[in-house]
């Protein structure tokens, strides 16, 4: 499980802590936790299920309530135009940006700003493209239950742009916080991430692998379906899973994270060496069932 080393890393190294509360002129204040610049902070709801699918949203249609695919007992409504990895990389970059201060508070960014934050050139194609992902997603509304809470609302509150000096602002639903419960996102190696660009379900598998600390076998049709993927051949499915997988393995191998997989029977193997604070977690899962089992 060459990526879930890192991937795992991600997983153990993820802030126990619940967001920030600061009181501020009388005002209770949310903050998210934060983390180092070489990660990124990813609710696990959006990393376990379709929402940001892996295949690419041109062309695709608007959704009206539709039911997201998701990993359960998660349960996931979406209205909005169908997003997809590449609205993915500039929403967890607005979170990115936003995790140092107040949510629900507006906070200023630039194009240039977000486009340098991914890695990306300032010039007008990609400032093109970055405007239509910003417009996606707050375009989006989600209903989400889940078995501590749920969540209705928008991925981006609202956005003002000043079409003189270009400068953004930016609001984000201070309710988001609550996706950012202990043990509810990861920390995604965002170099890992990066260097997968145009490959949507590598990026996919990145995340969703990243939220698991001991991910067990799982049917390639049901990964795909979480995946979001738009293909209807079970051939083609597989191939691409395989070529997603590959791709993910040398970049994870690149970054000292090696993994190994198999397809058998259907289903995706994976297997890894747990870092050192993998094992930790994992000691007390296995410490915990056997207490529960006194």
């Amino acid at each position: 499980m060459a990526a879930l080393i890192r991937l795992e890393e991600s997983f153990s190294n993820r802030p126990a802590s619940r967001p920030v509360e600061k009181k501020d002129a009388g005002q209770l204040e949310i903050q998210l936790t934060s983390w180092p610049d070489d990660v990124r902070g990813i609710p696990n709801i959006t990393l376990r299920s379709a929402l940001f699918g892996s295949s690419r949203s041109s062309g695709q249609p608007y959704l009206q309530r539709a039911e997201i695919y998701t990993q359960r007992p998660t349960q996931m409504r979406y209205t909005g135009p169908r997003l997809d990895q590449g609205d993915l990389d500039v929403w967890i970059t607005l979170l990115h940006i936003a995790r140092r201060k107040p949510m629900g508070k507006s906070f200023k960014t630039s194009a240039y700003e977000l486009l340098k934050q991914q890695g990306k050139t300032d010039d007008g194609n990609n400032r093109k493209t970055l405007y239509k992902r910003l417009f996606r997603l707050a375009a989006a509304t989600l209903e989400i239950s889940t078995a501590r809470h749920s969540y209705t609302g928008g991925l981006v509150d609202s956005i003002y742009r000043d079409e003189i000096t270009h400068n953004l602002v930016i609001t984000l639903n201070p309710e988001l916080s609550k996706l950012f419960g202990p043990n509810e996102f990861t920390l995604v190696d965002w170099s890992i991430r990066r260097s997968l660009n145009s490959k949507p379900l590598a990026q996919w598998l990145h995340g969703f692998l990243s939220s698991h600390a001991e991910p067990i076998p799982m049917s390639v049709d049901t990964i795909m379906l979480m995946a979001g993927s738009l293909d209807t051949s079970a051939s083609s499915r597989e191939q691409n899973l395989c070529r997603a997988l590959a791709a993910l393995q040398l970049a994870s191998n690149h970054h000292e994270q090696p993994f190994s997989y198999e397809i058998c029977g259907g289903h995706l193997h994976i297997k890894r060496k747990p870092s050192n604070s993998q094992y930790r977690h994992l000691g007390r899962k296995q410490s915990k069932a056997k207490w529960n089992g006194k």
